[in-house]
């Protein structure tokens, strides 16, 4: 399981959020697994005085956040970053530079998801990779 915000400028956000998206997605699903089906993106877009941020970064500035059951290795979650950074520059032209990153994880039992407790979920994926 995984959820993931995406912060950045309105103006940057509108017209781009299916390729951020589709994106994303292709790096969870590669990396970590993730059955197709399982999309979780929620876009927040911010005006420009809500969005403050160093100079050094473009109006493309973007921040990524994922919440994921914990369990997979540190090897894992470099391999996802990387994976990340290096498919936003090739696929969308946002350079690492203009991409944070944050992986945030709980135990499965801290999620709620379709009326139970996510520990007692049937998966149809391995979380501990």
């Amino acid at each position: 399981m995984a959820q993931i915000i995406i912060y950045s400028r309105k103006s940057h956000l509108d017209g781009n959020k299916k390729s951020i998206s589709d994106t994303l997605h292709e790096c969870v699903f590669e990396c970590l697994a993730l059955p197709a089906d399982k999309r979780f993106h929620r876009f927040i877009g911010l005006e420009e005085d809500d969005f403050i941020h160093p100079e050094d970064r473009s109006n493309r500035y973007t921040i990524i956040e994922i919440s994921m059951f914990s369990g997979r290795s540190t090897e894992t979650k470099k391999e996802l970053i990387k994976m990340i950074f290096k498919r936003f520059n090739d696929k969308l032209g946002i350079t690492p530079k203009d991409v944070e990153i944050t992986i945030y994880e709980s135990p499965q039992e801290n999620w709620g998801i379709r009326g139970m407790p996510g520990d007692e979920l049937m998966l149809s994926y391995t979380v501990n990779k």
